[in-house]
């Protein structure tokens, strides 16, 4: 179908000078640096929070993907703004974004015109920042975004191989704003409207700030902790394990503490998070009039981010797993929070009449496919809980696991006129879907749950995560016994043969984990031949801040209990793991060989090779 009106130029926010005097702008009131690409649609930050601004009244730019190496027109073309900049790496880490697990550079950028890998620097935030300091240094400067947010306390920087300073130390901006913006922006702004200034607003959670020691703001919070300073941090990497488990445990607790941290004459301090969104919160997010588009400058161009996601809607936020090597709890928390089901069909409605739409829905999603309104039965629980996974080790008895509000989801998107079918491209917890509890009807909705699933929303392969085959590495991993994929892998397979079938599952695995051994990646190869699976959905574990497996990459220490745990750090240790993904690879064969005679492992040496 085509639009009901065709889209002008002023349908989008505002890239130009000449974009805001077609609006009849002589200024922005707030100017947003992306080191993104525009693309107005609700999976790209940039566009969620100058939309939302906008919602609020406000003139807002976007200077997406701005030139730092030349005479800096980008960051003065549009002049200063009324009330403050906003800076934002963009939907991922710049650094991650750049380099591979080896600090080799990436050959591609997913979220730049054609792909091009040239168009953002590394630590973007901190190169923005800096130059518009040095550029207007009396307008405030707002951070935002998942390089801003995982970055809020000293952390590990694993490309500079050393510990680094607050974001907020690095770049002099007022404020930052962590993990999901909508809440605290929208307080921020009302704050403004009132005339504060931006350094009086000291007062509102999930905000970060940086002051001297002897004029801290007054806590109202009630709870508050002191870490570890930074330079205690640099001489003694306990210390920084011991910072990483209470940074941890109150990103996960609905009710935080207020954290405090010494950098240098100054004081971090970490306002605790807001309560979950609620439903007409976050419908209030996805219900801004975004087109859906990358802005018309655009035109001719492929941005490869936006053609997978164009026609994905995305269910809810948050992540339960608490897996110890992603950042997704880090930045959008643990806590679930859900879209209506009208608000999920409008959007689906909007797709279906969106150009080149050929009736299929890429994806139905979040984080984690299968959490979609899932939370604790009793909330009073939940408000004493501080651990970091609902699942792990074991399914929290308190966590509603029922899985029927999403099987109507996904049945009501496939019964909308123009819709062919829906397909579920994130990955599903499918240890939650094989655990049983006592809650009968739960149990009953997880059996629907898969057969649903596998046999009306695969588009010919499924993905699923059981990242290892090693307890010992598991456990580290916080992900459940490999075990529970044979299971999964059964029910799959029956259901294939049961309905003639010829779809894929898709395991993802990673090489190089803290407590990953060598040995472990030889057994990892042996048992994943056996079950007849060519990896494909392969890493090396790559250490990005904020993250307990990072934690302990760095320091050497499990930060609960502050045992030493092995990890692979030299790339020659890193590469001889990785390289068991690959053992049918001939150019690999003898190298493996070898490492598996000096583990004096022959019985592995015939089950990869059993001729010889």
């Amino acid at each position: 179908m085509k639009e009901e009106r065709e889209l002008q130029l002023t349908d989008w926010l505002p890239t130009t000078k000449k974009e805001m005097t077609l609006r009849g702008w002589e200024e922005a009131d707030v100017i947003l640096f992306s080191g993104d690409a525009y693309v107005d649609h609700p999976s790209f930050g940039t566009a969620v929070i100058g939309r939302l601004l906008e919602s609020k009244g406000l003139r807002v730019a976007i200077v997406p993907q701005p030139n730092w190496r030349d005479d800096l027109r980008d960051f003065k073309k549009l002049g200063r703004p009324r009330l403050f900049f906003a800076v934002t790496a963009g939907v991922m880490d710049s650094m991650i974004n750049h380099y591979t697990a080896n600090k080799r550079l990436r050959s591609n950028d997913a979220y730049t015109p054609d792909g091009r890998s040239d168009m953002r620097p590394d630590r973007a935030v901190t190169v923005y920042s800096r130059i518009l300091k040095q550029l207007f240094p009396d307008v405030p400067l707002v951070l935002g975004g998942v390089e801003a947010s995982l970055r809020r306390v000293t952390h590990y920087d694993y490309w500079d191989d050393m510990l680094h300073k607050s974001i907020l130390a690095d770049t002099g901006a007022e404020i930052l704003i962590y993990g999901m913006g909508e809440q605290p922006l929208t307080q921020l702004v009302e704050e403004l409207k009132k005339g504060k200034k931006i350094d009086e607003i000291d007062y509102i959670p999930q905000t970060a700030f940086l002051r001297h020691h002897d004029a801290l703001p007054p806590n109202p919070f009630g709870e508050e902790i002191i870490l570890y300073s930074h330079e205690e941090c640099l001489v003694d990497k306990r210390k920084q394990a011991r910072n990483f488990k209470i940074v941890e445990e109150q990103s996960n607790r609905l009710h935080a503490a207020r954290i405090l941290q010494q950098i240098d004459n100054n004081t971090l301090v970490v306002n605790p998070p807001f309560s979950p969104m609620s439903e007409p919160e976050i419908d209030a997010s996805y219900d801004l009039p975004y087109t859906r588009l990358p802005h018309p400058r655009y035109r001719e161009k492929l941005i490869p981010a936006y053609e997978m996601i164009k026609f994905s809607v995305t269910l809810h936020r948050g992540c339960f797993g608490g897996c110890a090597f992603c950042t997704i709890s880090a930045h959008q928390g643990k806590f679930i929070a859900s879209r209506s089901k009208r608000s999920i069909l409008e959007e689906v409605q909007k797709i279906t009449r969106m150009p080149g739409f050929k009736g299929y829905i890429s994806d139905l999603g979040g984080p984690s496919a299968n959490m979609y309104r899932m939370q604790g039965k009793d909330i009073t629980i939940c408000e004493r809980c501080k651990r970091p996974s609902c699942i792990f080790p074991e399914t929290c008895i308190n966590l509603d696991t029922n899985h029927s509000p999403l099987i109507d989801i996904y049945r009501s998107v496939d019964a909308l006129p123009g819709v062919r079918k829906s397909f579920i491209g994130s990955g599903i917890r499918y240890d939650m879907l094989l655990r049983d509890t006592h809650d009968e009807a739960a149990n009953a909705s997880r059996k629907s749950y898969l057969q649903e699933v596998i046999t009306r929303h695969v588009s010919g392969r499924l993905k699923v995560a059981p990242e290892h085959t090693s307890e010992k590495t598991l456990s580290l991993m916080r992900k459940p016994s490999f075990d529970l994929f044979y299971s999964f892998k059964e029910i799959f397979d029956e259901l294939n043969r049961k309905e003639g079938l010829n779809q894929q599952l898709i395991p993802y695995f990673i090489s190089s984990h803290p407590g990953c051994s060598e040995e472990d990646m030889a057994e990892l190869a042996a048992i994943t031949k056996k079950l007849h699976l060519k990896l494909e959905q392969v890493q090396d574990f790559t250490p990005s801040p904020m993250t307990l497996a990072t934690e302990i990459y760095y320091t050497g220490y499990h930060p609960y209990t502050l045992k030493p745990v092995y990890t692979a750090r030299t790339m020659e240790e890193k590469n001889a793991q990785r390289q068991f993904f690959f053992w049918h690879d001939h150019r690999n064969r003898q190298q493996i060989i070898r490492a598996l005679k000096k583990m004096n492992r022959q019985d592995l040496i015939h089950k990869l090779y059993p001729k010889g």
